[in-house]
């Protein structure tokens, strides 16, 4: 793995990203199939296609306001586009998209030495990801409560077969953001 690859769970269509939330944001979610109130348009939001990330950054769906996790199904036309027009974190001014490189996660929330992408949506980019990008919402928080029983149990290999399988996305743009 490169120091900068974007992997993810993808189609020739669509790419999966995470995000946790508190039930009162992902069930209204999940059960529309996109984002709606009291999600929040006018705040950045932030998309991590690393489902490990993902868990270290909501502690396996146990961090407060973070008991929900979501794989959000977007086009790849939309991704493309968000990490096209993304610039680094460290960049001041607001731009509408921002891209962060931090070190990937193992399963014990150790920091790997390859780095795995968020990307910070915010005025355009959030109305975007809502109303255009979104193909389907699915909770997996099942999914993160069971990898982490395994990992607690030390069967590492049982919470490995339970990952979703992420394979290097093909866009060169992102590699330089």
């Amino acid at each position: 793995m490169g120091q900068r690859e974007i992997r993810a769970d993808y189609d020739d269509r669509s790419i999966v990203v995470y995000q946790a939330y508190s039930p009162a944001i992902a069930e209204p979610a999940v059960a529309a199939q996109r984002f709606v109130p009291p999600f929040k348009m006018e705040r950045m939001t932030w998309i991590k296609p690393s489902f490990l990330w993902m868990m270290y950054r909501c502690g396996y769906a146990l961090k407060e306001g973070q008991e929900r996790v979501l794989a959000v199904r977007i086009t790849r036309s939309g991704f493309d586009w968000a990490v096209s027009n993304a610039v680094s974190s460290r960049i001041p001014g607001k731009p509408a998209v921002r891209v962060q490189w931090d070190p990937e996660r193992g399963l014990h929330h150790e920091a790997l030495p390859c780095r795995s992408i968020q990307i910070g949506l915010t005025r355009e980019a959030v109305d975007r990801y809502v109303n255009e990008w979104t193909v389907g919402i699915t909770d997996v928080t099942a999914l993160a409560h069971q990898v982490h029983e395994k990992v607690r149990e030390g069967d590492l290999d049982g919470a490995r077969a339970l990952l979703p399988v992420e394979r290097p996305y093909g866009t060169t743009t992102a590699q330089n953001a």
